[in-house]
């Protein structure tokens, strides 16, 4: 009864600072409120669409709707690409020629999911802007041929090759159905979870294409409602293989481009299993990345002349390979080529290998991770790192022998890195907890040439009103498990009051929320109204090494619910903490985590807000599911036994707010999850708020990302 009373006052005091909001300003531009901070997070500058030149000495970047032509090493006016009077575009992104002669423009975007999108295309050359493939029903993935005088492209599931000398179009492949078969481009599964949409490549000459045929036919179909303000509302289909259930069958393919010829190369009896990158070797041999369907095994094998075949890596794990990306494999020279792995020594580190001769050398080593190859010029590697800390990134480059490392970054914060082709020089962009993004150019020794970018106008605003910054700091769990962490307080904060505290995370699987880095969200508009928030990256994120990524495996929100238990614990041990007033937040895995602390908290949070969130993984896709949880058929406890569904009774709904919010046209983490969370807890009798946005996507896009957040904002400063 006491603490519902005081519950009950906290309440009146909101309804006041709420009523007060709305006579400052009204929701959304009221101090506080998600349109300032969108204001300011759109102040912090970033340079667009960087793409080094085959010169080395000079760059392409995004400037508004023009393409503008720089110098590394000298700060000139730039020069733009477009014919005068400029075309009217909407560049959605563009890719310069391989002789750099002509420009390949996507203008405007028709979104298919949340990666994939189908575009109108405009050649620019010879001082002309001429629409290209206008023959196409709905083109997109378009790109040049390594001659510059061919666009390969895909339109409604096949392939195209148009040859600009001649105007022709020739049909590479003609069995491509919606839902059926797709050839070139990636299903829906590919697209979200290995992060890819073109599923062709380009020999070296020009000659031949390598490219994907998905089989989706037996792919269980899913059927989303769209209701689009239409008078009759529709179902969206499309193919989507959840935990367990019938992935596509993926064959590799090459054509010839000369006869229009096409052979399957024997990609092995299994076809229940992964192909998520294809390529050719600098001399034109074809090779392709395979996964098995549990994701422990992985090979790179390159197909010989005559039909064999070598698998030139191998790496098994016992729980997961780490997922591949472009960066997995880097070639340095017809023979040699690199590899970014952690099964070795348990980081991820990266290793010189010979296509005959197999491994050459270790090339880094230590309790850190390289995370990113940014480029090599046949003798030294350049890659960024957690080095310095797991919570940073920095810019380091060292021979292929392993000797001579040399650190090339002096900020204490993190960097992200462009380089220029022969690695002379580098475009920085660099921010940390207390600095927003300067972009620079830097020669090859890290030294500054200028400046291209500082966020000036964010930097004199936030000098003349402050904000809180983020301060980082580590506990210990009672199980003995130390944390990275951040907290931000009000401005003026004073360690005699107590304050309410919002805990913030997502949790995922080798993911990092807690990194120093410049950022601003909804979360730091309740900084201002004297809210604390506090963000921890529990058992099973990344960049501390193997081991402590992978003790999640098999039981996904087992240990990462424990840990936030024991932050928000800690955190109501604080003296300046009211241990009555503590929230918990999280987003799609994050909001499968919010609502599973909710549940199991037994009252330890006054309110929790789960967005998107997975409620079962068996719901869920194949690929990312799988990795981590195994597949439902050998495990079905790790999914059953930590779904919030199954423990929905164990609400304290007297004690706790729960909202939760979800898009109907989210394609990712379907509607499905929230309603079978709803009709869960409605058979279990629970009270619980609930905010549902039509036809929004994963992200609530096209049109709710302000608002979703706005609603996050008010919830929180009513209901803790």
């Amino acid at each position: 009864m006491k603490r519902q009373g005081l519950r009950s006052a906290g309440r009146a005091v909101k309804m006041l600072l709420g009523a007060a909001l709305l006579l400052a300003g009204g929701r959304g531009t009221a101090a506080g409120g998600y349109a300032e901070i969108a204001r300011l997070k759109g102040l912090n500058e970033t340079v667009r669409g960087i793409r080094t030149m085959n010169d080395g000495e000079h760059y392409t970047v995004l400037e508004g709707n023009d393409i503008r032509r720089y110098a590394y090493a000298a700060e000139t006016p730039g020069e733009s690409l477009l014919p005068t009077p400029a075309p009217n575009l909407a560049i959605t992104d563009y890719t310069l020629s391989p002789d750099e002669r002509s420009i390949l423009i996507a203008s405007g975007r028709n979104p298919i999911y949340r990666h994939s999108y189908t575009t109108s295309y405009t050649l620019i050359r010879d001082g002309r802007a001429v629409p290209v493939l206008r023959d196409a029903e709905a083109p997109r993935d378009a790109t040049f041929s390594p001659d510059g005088g061919r666009i390969v492209y895909s339109d409604r599931n096949d392939l195209y090759v148009h040859d600009l000398t001649t105007q022709q179009t020739r049909r590479i492949t003609d069995d491509g159905r919606w839902n059926e078969v797709i050839n070139g481009t990636t299903d829906w599964v590919y697209e979200e979870e290995f992060g890819i949409t073109r599923a062709y490549a380009f020999s070296p000459d020009g000659r031949r294409l390598a490219y994907l045929r998905f089989d989706e036919s037996r792919v269980p179909l899913m059927e989303m409602m769209r209701f689009d303000g239409k008078l009759y509302n529709r179902a969206y289909s499309f193919k989507y293989p959840k935990a367990g259930e019938a992935n596509s069958v993926v064959e590799l393919w090459v054509a010839d481009l000369e006869t229009g010829a096409k052979q399957r190369i024997d990609t092995g009896p299994e076809t229940d299993q992964y192909i998520p990158r294809i390529g050719w070797t600098p001399d034109g041999r074809p090779w392709y990345f395979r996964l098995n369907r549990r994701q422990n095994t992985f090979e790179m094998i390159v197909c010989e002349p005559h039909g064999a075949q070598r698998t030139v890596y191998e790496e098994r794990a016992q729980q997961y390979v780490e997922r591949v990306d472009d960066r997995t494999v880097t070639f340095v020279d017809r023979d040699r080529f690199l590899v970014r792995q952690e099964s070795h020594t348990g980081y991820m580190h990266l290793y010189l290998y010979s296509l005959r001769r197999g491994l050459l050398e270790q090339v880094t080593k230590g309790e850190w991770e390289v995370t990113e190859v940014v480029g090599t010029d046949g003798k030294r590697v350049w890659y960024l790192s957690t080095e310095t800390s797991p919570l940073r990134r920095n810019l380091y480059s060292v021979r292929l022998d392993g000797a001579d490392k040399q650190r090339l970054t002096s900020g204490e914060g993190y960097y992200t890195v462009a380089p220029s082709r022969g690695m002379k020089y580098f475009i920085t962009t660099f921010s940390n907890a207390a600095t927003p993004n300067v972009t620079e150019v830097c020669d090859a020794a890290g030294q500054r040439i200028r400046t291209l970018a500082d966020s000036r106008t964010l930097r004199e605003e936030l000098a003349a009103h402050p904000r809180s910054v983020k301060e980082f700091f580590t506990f210990t769990t009672e199980r003995g498990d130390t944390l990275n962490a951040y907290i931000v307080k009000p401005l003026g904060f004073d360690p005699s009051h107590r304050y309410p505290v919002l805990l913030t995370q997502y949790s995922g699987p080798g993911s990092q929320s807690v990194a120093d880095r410049w950022s601003i969200d909804w979360e730091d508009a309740l900084v201002e109204k004297g809210y604390v928030v506090v963000c921890a990256d529990g058992r099973g994120t990344g960049f501390r090494g193997e081991r402590f990524k992978k003790q999640t495996y098999g039981r996904l929100g087992a240990l990462e619910v424990e840990d936030q238990l024991s932050l928000a614990r800690h955190m109501a041990a604080q003296p300046w903490v009211d241990g009555g007033r503590i929230g918990i937040y999280g987003w799609s895995y994050g909001g499968f985590m919010a609502l599973s602390c909710a549940l199991k908290g037994l009252g330890t949070f006054r309110m929790a807000i789960a967005v998107a969130p997975v409620t079962s993984w068996r719901y869920y896709d194949t690929i990312y599911t799988e990795i981590y949880n195994n597949l439902p058929q050998f495990n079905a406890e790790g999914y059953d036994k930590y779904s919030p569904i199954h423990f929905a009774r164990m609400l304290d709904d007297q004690r706790t707010r729960l909202l939760l919010v979800h898009g109907t046209a989210d394609d990712n983490v379907h509607f499905q999850n929230t309603v079978e969370m709803t009709r869960a807890l409605n058979r279990a009798g629970k009270q619980y708020d609930m905010m549902v946005y039509p036809d929004q996507n994963h992200s609530m896009q096209p049109d709710a990302t302000g608002h979703v957040r706005q609603k996050m904002i008010d919830y929180t400063l009513e209901h803790l």
